[in-house]
């Protein structure tokens, strides 16, 4: 988000896929994403633009799965909040994924001003020290936490895809 705050667009475009969202299969996707998250990015993105985002429903392979994460989500685009119970995801963030993303810190760090730490930059004075460096960490941490694990036969995804509830908003379709 500090670099999409420091560009300041007059709006923001999404291309609203689902594949991430916990229900799909690990060859469609294999992350475990709750609708819920989806909404709760969805309202960070409000923040930006003066409110101004448009999504556009890109697809999924699980009808279900795609239905809670577009409710979630435009229920964050009418201005409900998502926070009652949410809570980040508290699993340990892939190492891969740590690394990737501070990579990409490391490189965009020229670009940005706002990726400065507080030494390198004044504009972080006010700050409390080493704010910037926790604030780093912690964006880190969570990014990595929503990366992909491979699941094992047996494993929670099958748990999962059995406790959803079998209620479908609309029909499906038959495949052609």
């Amino acid at each position: 988000m500090p670099i999409a705050q420091q560009f300041s667009p007059d709006v923001v475009l999404v291309s609203a896929g689902f594949d991430a969202v916990e229900g799909h299969q690990s060859p469609l996707g294999g992350y475990n994403v709750s609708a819920q998250c989806f909404g709760k990015l969805t309202q960070l993105l409000m923040e930006l633009a003066g409110g101004r985002v448009v999504m556009s429903l890109e697809g999924g392979h699980d009808l279900t799965a795609i239905c809670d994460a577009s409710e979630a989500c435009v229920s964050a685009l009418l201005g409900d909040l998502c926070d009652s119970g949410f809570q980040w995801p508290q699993e340990k963030p892939c190492p891969k994924a740590c690394t990737s993303l501070e990579r990409v810190i490391e490189i965009q760090r020229k670009h940005w001003p706002c990726l400065q730490s507080s030494s390198q930059s004044s504009s972080h004075s006010a700050e409390v020290p080493g704010q910037s460096e926790r604030d780093e960490a912690e964006t880190v941490s969570a990014m990595a936490s929503l990366s992909v694990d491979v699941e094992q036969p047996g494993s929670l995804l099958e748990n999962t895809e059995s406790s959803r509830s079998t209620e479908e908003p609309m029909e499906e379709e038959p495949i052609l």
